[in-house]
């Protein structure tokens, strides 16, 4: 590494400076901001959320201030600092190194592939067959694959075209959503709301263990543009920006339609997976249909049309949320490559698209393995994949925002002398806070989802640590426990595996050396 007193961090390998050249500058402000729309607001968890009552509003208020202002903080300065490709693993790699630095980004990668082939898959699968038709049999696999490989060839195409991707996926949840919310209001003036007492609002430490993985995961993605940082025109300025906006936007969009689910369903209604699902299909029926007194829902006429193209906007939404992480995901992945983190013929950027086409064509190769394999292991059943997959999601994600996040305080140390055109306010102190408080909270959800009910009926907390387990694995601790485990441990190693062949590569070419860029004039730190 540099000395700490150089002003700028070295640059990276030969081998990435070679693809460097591919990159092209298509990214403004307006796109920045809808990219963030489109990562931060996913569709996949509303219901989870919902699901546990008035007090995930409740604790949603207070991560957004405990977690997704500090997270925040911390990548707008990163990023704005380090406008570098491949963004997170830049950053670690500056503060801990490439072996760190590749393994950590292997798990930030393949938690993409897991999420489109689990979570947002079956979203997607059970969005269509509730308003659509049945996927019996081999039809469910075929349409899980053509929505994998839809979103594959949306990654593929250059910056120019895929940004649109997350244009309309943005567009598509503002449009959803509002129209959702509107509908609410009908709804209600027609028929009433269900009430909401105050004391369910109470926040319970049950409730927190439960909410806890699917709000932080509602709040993440910050990160997601730096990971594109050299195709923006101006990523110094328009990181910040773009966070601050965006992170307002998402609040909104996220606390609207889940009080309107509440005031929709009974609570004992509610499911993780059809919870927006179920209450788009209630509150519908003002424009055609009617609830049964068994909660069967039926729509007629506008009422039918208004829920399918609800439904199309669901199901784009969920594709383009993946489509989205993975534009970032796999950009890193492929920088780390080309650093010599991992395999070398993964680092390629393509000359027509300047994207990273091997990488995005071996993700939709593994959602598609996912989505078969889990298929037959869950028997079908929707909602196991569905817990299995987010679980897995989440929890891959955040291990590896235990490893990134803590890089501000490193670089800073490291690199005094950086101009930093956004700084954490508070001087040390303020990074320090923001950094132990984004930490520690990630840290704590992988640990709740590892083990579900963690210190439930600790220190006479109310409730049994088995009751937190997911629905769809009541009593089937060990069972969950080992789809959470098994495929963790096993990323670890293709992370291992992964920087040995970077290493290998890296010996073979002795002349790709680090080269630094001449220091420029140092700032305070």
């Amino acid at each position: 590494m540099t000395p700490a007193n150089e002003a700028n961090p070295p640059d990276l390998s030969a081998g990435w400076r070679e693809q460097r050249a591919r990159l092209r500058k298509d990214l403004r402000r307006r796109d920045v901001f809808f990219f963030l729309v489109c990562t931060l607001v996913g569709l996949d968890t509303i219901g989870s959320v919902a699901a546990a009552g008035p007090q995930g509003l409740t604790w949603m208020a207070v991560l957004a201030v405990a977690f997704f202002l500090p997270y925040g903080l911390l990548v707008a300065e990163l990023g704005s600092t380090f406008p570098v490709e491949g963004g997170p693993y830049v950053w670690t790699r500056l503060a801990f190194g490439r072996k760190i630095a590749g393994v950590n980004q292997v798990l930030y990668w393949l938690s993409n592939p897991v999420w489109l082939g689990g979570s947002l898959c079956i979203i997607a699968l059970t969005t269509w067959e509730q308003f659509f038709t049945p996927l019996p049999g081999p039809w469910k696999y075929a349409a899980g694959l053509a929505f994998i490989w839809a979103g594959a060839l949306a990654v593929v195409r250059s910056v120019r075209v895929g940004k649109w991707v997350p244009i309309a996926g943005a567009v598509a949840r503002i449009v959803l959503l509002g129209f959702f919310l509107v509908s609410v209001i009908v709804y209600a003036l027609r028929h009433g709301v269900h009430p909401l007492p105050a004391g369910d609002f109470a926040p319970t430490y049950t409730g927190f263990v439960a909410l806890v993985p699917v709000l932080i995961f509602n709040y993440v993605g910050f990160e997601l543009p730096s990971t594109a940082a050299e195709e923006m025109t101006h990523p110094k300025r328009d990181i910040p920006l773009a966070i601050l906006r965006s992170g307002m936007a998402s609040l909104v969009l996220y606390g609207g339609p889940i009080l309107g689910i509440l005031f929709v369903l009974p609570g004992d209604r509610i499911g993780s997976l059809g919870g927006f699902i179920d209450a788009c299909k209630a509150v519908f029926t003002v424009y055609g249909g009617e609830v049964a007194a068994d909660g069967t829902v039926t729509l007629t006429g506008f009422g039918a049309l208004f829920g399918s193209v609800a439904a199309a906007g669901l199901i784009v939404g969920v594709l383009t949320s993946g489509v989205t992480w993975a534009m970032g995901a796999h950009r890193a992945q492929a920088v780390a490559c080309a650093d010599g983190a991992g395999p070398a013929w993964l680092g390629k950027f393509s000359e027509r698209h300047g994207t990273p086409v091997r990488v995005n064509l071996l993700s939709a190769v593994l959602a598609s393995v996912l989505l078969v394999v889990a298929l037959r292991l869950t028997g079908g059943d929707g909602e196991k994949y569905f817990a299995a997959g987010l679980g897995l999601t989440i929890s891959t994600t955040f291990i590896s925002y235990v490893i990134t996040f803590p890089s501000l305080l490193m670089l800073r140390r490291r690199f005094p002398g950086t101009p930093r055109p956004y700084r954490v306010p508070g001087g040390r102190a303020g990074a320090w806070a923001v950094t132990v408080a984004a930490t520690g909270l990630v840290a704590f959800t992988v640990v709740v989802l590892i083990w579900p009910g963690f210190g439930v009926g600790w220190f006479g907390t109310a409730g049994t640590p088995a009751a937190s387990l997911p629905e769809s694995f009541a009593g089937q601790r060990l069972q969950y426990t080992l789809s959470q485990v098994v495929p963790l441990l096993l990323f670890v190693v293709v992370g291992v595996v992964f920087v040995a062949l970077g290493a290998r590569g890296r010996r073979r070419q002795p002349g790709a050396a680090v080269t630094r860029p001449a220091p420029t004039a140092s700032t305070s730190a």
